[in-house]
């Protein structure tokens, strides 16, 4: 999963991108509105998290500028503002939730995973594909019971085709939502990452889609 971080506090910023990478989400980073709304329009996100007092331009007027361009990202609201009027006036520009600092990095987790799940179509937090499953919540995949180990980049491919499962994900949808600054694209092509997941889940759950991308299907369907 990708996120777009909007965050002009460094130190903050490079903490919750350090935590986020951790739980396997890449991530980009944004210390301005002016650049930090270029980003959301103009890149692939699961998810933004976009705080109000921004340098050059605000949240709110990015918020707006987004959803009047028809943009449906999830949008979570980062910010030191507490008082109902601000919330308000965040959920009325489009927000799709609202964490108010100092918060719990534990918590700003647990939220943009249930945002990128609803904004894929899950009302579950467990997601299955034949012995496939997935723990939206917590991140863990299991394989025939068991916990399925995976390297960061593809527990984003995998999470990725997974709330998309049976419907093809072109190619370079899941190059954009996976890639970012720490991964090294070379060595690690969607190609050669999808042949390590098949090899760990078999073969036949992913199916190529030729000139098009994958799809993730019961492995007896």
């Amino acid at each position: 999963m990708r996120v777009l971080l909007v965050e002009d506090d460094g130190v903050l910023a490079a903490a919750i991108t350090k935590s986020l990478r951790a739980e396997n989400f890449a991530v980009d980073i944004s210390g301005n509105g002016e650049d930090g709304q270029h980003l959301g329009a103009t890149e692939r996100y699961d998810a933004v998290v976009l705080d109000l007092g921004l340098p050059k331009v605000d949240g709110v007027s990015i918020l707006h500028n987004w959803r009047a361009e028809g943009r449906s990202l999830p949008v979570l609201i980062l910010t030191a503002r507490d008082s109902w009027t601000d919330k308000v006036e965040g959920f009325r520009a489009g927000a799709d939730d609202y964490l108010t600092k100092p918060f719990k990095i534990e918590e700003l987790i647990v939220r943009l995973r249930a945002l990128v799940r609803r904004a894929n179509g899950h009302a579950a937090s467990k997601l299955s594909c034949g012995p496939l499953a997935f723990d939206t919540q917590t991140g863990v995949f299991e394989f025939e019971g068991l916990p399925l180990k995976l390297t960061a980049l593809e527990w984003r491919v995998l999470s990725c085709l997974m709330y998309r499962k049976g419907r093809t994900v072109d190619r370079m949808d899941l190059m954009e939502r996976v890639y970012d600054g720490e991964a090294n694209v070379e060595s690690n092509s969607v190609e050669v990452i999808i042949g390590r997941l098949r090899r760990k889940i078999g073969r036949a759950m992913i199916e190529t889609e030729r000139g098009l991308g994958y799809r993730l299907v019961e492995a007896n369907a």
